[in-house]
């Protein structure tokens, strides 16, 4: 079994990974800023209280770690409206920091519509739905990814459509070439599934692909 850190661990895909981990028999380091607030306990579970935006922070939460999850969301939608850098800086920090701990697997959460996938889901998506409420904070995301697949490290790129708060399935469909890409929808459990069932696949390194049901 492997030692887990969980960025973004307090809510969302980020809390479901948490959970999965540990029930898969994972040490985790759930980090964030509310972490105290994490409503689990496990004998396999460390709270870190931190800001992904802190460079010692970070750097200190992967020391012995072998894997590392970054799930971060949009802090308030304000950003929708006016964009984001969370998650290029978030990336950035993280990216030097694992190297400097010599911490090479990433797994890395964005969206359906982020990197080469943006104008491949359907019409809808692409020509109403994205541009109106998203494309401010996936040009971050954009800049996220690149960051990581320039990184030098065994990174996976988590592309999930639209989330649910439905139980896992583990029927998901994981679609990695182009061709395949379209539209759907999948549970933030099932995203956690594929997250923590990948951690030591090294068939999905360098792989960014898309997720849903």
């Amino acid at each position: 079994m492997s030692v887990i850190v969980v960025f973004g661990a307090s809510r969302g895909i980020g809390l479901e990974t948490v959970k999965t981990a540990l029930m898969a028999g994972h040490e985790v380091r759930a980090f964030a800023r509310s972490a105290p607030k994490i409503a689990l306990t496990h004998p396999k579970l460390t709270k870190i209280t931190g800001d992904a935006l802190v460079p010692e922070e970070v750097i200190s939460s992967l020391q012995g770690a072998d894997a590392v999850i970054q799930s971060l969301g949009v802090s308030s939608p304000s950003d929708l409206i006016f964009g984001t850098t969370l998650f290029s800086s978030a990336t950035r920090i993280l990216v030097d920091a694992m190297r400097d701990a010599t911490v090479r697997r990433l797994l890395l959460v964005t969206g359906a519509g982020a990197g080469n996938s943006r104008g491949r889901i359907n019409p809808l998506y692409d020509n109403l739905i994205f541009p109106l409420l998203l494309q401010r904070v996936y040009n971050d995301k954009d800049i996220a990814e690149d960051l990581v697949m320039k990184s030098g490290l065994d990174w996976t790129i988590a592309r999930p459509g639209g989330l649910t708060n439905g139980a896992a399935t583990g029927t998901y469909k994981v679609l990695i070439e182009p061709k395949d890409w379209r539209g759907g929808f999948i549970s933030r459990a099932d995203v956690a599934d594929f997250l923590v069932k990948h951690i030591d696949d090294k068939s999905s390194f360098q792989t960014a692909p898309l997720l849903i049901n």
